[in-house]
Order: structure tokens, then C-alpha cells, then sequence
């Protein structure tokens, strides 16, 4: 069993990208959100957590997908550029990604603060990337890292 360690100084996010575009940042160690903007990456430090939240398969016209997709730990403290096309360079950073199931979100709704009890959930959602707390964070987790221990430090 795999184990995973969390200390008191973390800080926990939710990162919304459809699951095409998570399965690239998997595959490149990187996160990449809000169209590439800088500041939300910012706002992470190294040993805080990202859970990616996929609304939709693909970006515009993908499939409702309502899912918990990717979930890992910012490696350090730089955002850098990343030149994608001629006329597209986004910010990243890096992201250690822990192997992990999807979990819908409609399973978890009554047991996360930010939606519990809330017929409009999807309100938190729009801008791309929140802040959410520890017990929300265990919660996902837990459902996600079915063979994983984690352990708070």
C-alpha cells in the first residue's frame, strides 16, 4: 500500500479543466488552468494539494463528465511559461501526480462543505480554481486513493 503525507502547512485546491487537458498535465507533471493565467498558480506553495475537477470531457464540446479526475502534490515554488503554440504561452508549475480513480461528484455532494446542501453546488466551480479545507480535501481523497494511506503530519 502506497503511503501519502500531508503536513499541517498545506493547503488544499480545487483546479477546474476538463479531462482531456488534466490528462496532459498527468502526463507532463505540470498544472495549467484559468487559460493559463499566472495568478492562480501563484497562490500555491510547494507540499499544497490540487485536485482537478472535470466538468466536461473535452473543453467546449466534450460530454458531461461531473468528475473528480486528477489529484497531486505542487512540487515547488515556480511558475514558469510554456510556449504551446505561436500565439498561446500559459504558466505551469510543477505537479507530482499520485495514480487515482475518478470519482463523480454527485457521490460526495452531502459530504463537502462547499456543496452540501447547496442545489446550486456548481456556483463554486466558475472561476477556474478555489481554495477548499482539509476534511473536504480527505474527503476526495479518500474516495480517489482507494490503495493509499494518508497520513497528516
Amino acid at each position: 500500500m502506497q503511503m501519502v503525507e500531508i503536513s499541517q502547512q498545506s493547503r488544499f485546491w480545487i483546479g477546474v479543466v476538463s479531462a482531456s487537458h488534466v490528462k496532459c498535465g498527468e502526463l507532463g507533471g505540470f498544472a495549467q488552468f484559468c487559460h493559463g493565467k499566472s495568478v492562480p498558480l501563484r497562490k500555491m506553495r510547494a507540499g499544497d494539494w490540487l485536485i482537478y475537477y472535470s466538468p466536461r470531457t473535452e473543453m467546449t464540446k466534450g460530454a458531461p463528465l461531473q468528475a473528480f479526475t486528477a489529484i497531486g502534490e505542487v512540487d515547488d515554488d515556480k511558475v514558469y511559461e510554456y510556449q504551446m503554440s505561436e500565439s498561446f504561452v500559459p504558466f505551469r508549475r510543477k505537479i507530482r501526480y499520485i495514480s487515482c480513480r475518478e470519482v463523480q461528484i454527485r457521490d460526495l455532494l452531502e459530504q463537502l462543505s462547499f456543496t452540501r446542501g447547496n442545489r446550486n453546488w456548481g456556483y463554486s466551480f466558475r472561476y477556474g480554481q478555489f481554495e477548499i479545507g482539509r476534511e473536504d480535501f480527505l474527503t476526495i481523497a479518500s474516495a480517489m486513493l482507494s490503495n493509499v494511506q494518508i497520513e497528516c503530519f
